[in-house]
């Protein structure tokens, strides 16, 4: 990941890469950070007569700065279900207030019928895990304080969600231990969770890894880790990436009722997601879990696509899930 190759600013000035993750992030000396893939952020439409969403901008937080991103179907007739999302990117990149995924959930809210809190989290190198961790906690504390009128007006805290895609997901896992050990604010409980092609990793194999996944992706989710998460204890076998890993608490404690594991046929995190779905169900949790798998699809193919057949199938799959 070090590298010595230098390069020359406007002002004459000289910076060489301290870091990178070819194509994906670069760190240079003089502290810029270039995320080529980062897609550009967009408005919220508040009030765009052509959709038939709404969203708004909220603060959660002033210190640190958490913010979200919060849709609602216009003219809701009664309380709806509240997913709290944390989008992926490998902790590194994307943003709620990207176009990726706010298009992504402009599809999601008409179809699903739900509100979504589409957190906005800090995110490493500037602030490497577990900030990503405190940040969607106390994300999750601010929801079920109830303070933001559309949850108020038109949500329902017997039916809180939470929800994520990629590293969105692993998130999603952390918050549900979490959630089975701490309080939350007006005793509100966590009903399900959504997690959609999560990252895990460890330092051994699981399913057919040891035969689908080359030296260099083995190579690279190792890569990721390490760079967002550098003092993690046990490295890639740290309890948050590894739900198995050093000492790492029994999943029979997830704090949510209901929950499940979406994969991806061609997602090289395929084999993570089937194994973490076997582990929940073999550890005792009391909940109702279910797997749902696309063959034929790569990694969060409904985030990038929504409107195709298969992402419209997905979408429909996690609606009826909010509203079982």
């Amino acid at each position: 990941m070090a590298s010595t190759t230098t390069t020359t600013t406007t002002t004459g000035t000289t910076k060489h890469i301290i870091s990178e993750l070819p194509t994906y992030i670069t760190v240079y000396s003089d502290g810029t950070i270039e995320r080529p893939r980062q897609a550009p952020p967009v408005p919220p439409n508040l009030d765009d007569p052509t959709s038939p969403v709404s969203s708004k901008d909220i603060t959660i937080s002033q210190n640190p700065n958490i913010s979200a991103r919060l849709y609602l179907p216009k003219n809701p007739i009664h309380k709806l279900p509240i997913l709290v999302f944390f989008h992926g990117g490998g902790f590194f990149f994307e943003s709620a207030f990207s176009k990726l995924y706010h298009q992504h959930f402009n599809t999601f809210v008409s179809q699903a019928n739900t509100i979504v809190v589409s957190v906005e989290y800090r995110l490493a190198p500037e602030h490497p895990l577990p900030a990503a961790y405190h940040d969607c906690w106390t994300s999750l504390q601010w929801v079920a304080s109830n303070q933001e009128p559309w949850l108020i007006n038109h949500g329902d805290l017997n039916r809180i969600f939470i929800g994520g895609d990629s590293a969105g997901g692993n998130i999603v896992h952390n918050i549900a231990m979490r959630a089975g050990s701490e309080p939350l604010p007006n005793d509100v409980k966590v009903l399900g969770a959504i997690l959609q092609h999560p990252f895990f990793y460890s330092s051994y194999p699981v399913g057919l890894e040891g035969v689908k996944l080359k030296s260099s992706d083995h190579d690279f989710y190792c890569s990721v880790w390490n760079f967002v998460y550098p003092s993690a204890p046990g490295g890639v076998d740290n309890l948050h990436v590894n739900p198995l890993g050093l000492e790492a608490p029994s999943l029979e404690g997830l704090g949510c009722e209901r929950m499940i594991v979406c994969v991806a046929g061609n997602d090289g995190i395929r084999e993570r997601g089937v194994w973490y779905y076997e582990i929940v169900k073999k550890s005792g949790w009391k909940g109702k879990l279910e797997l749902f798998e696309q063959e034929g699809e790569d990694h969060v193919y409904h985030i990038f696509y929504p409107e195709s057949e298969n992402g419209q199938k997905l979408i429909k799959r996690l609606a009826s899930f909010l509203h079982e």
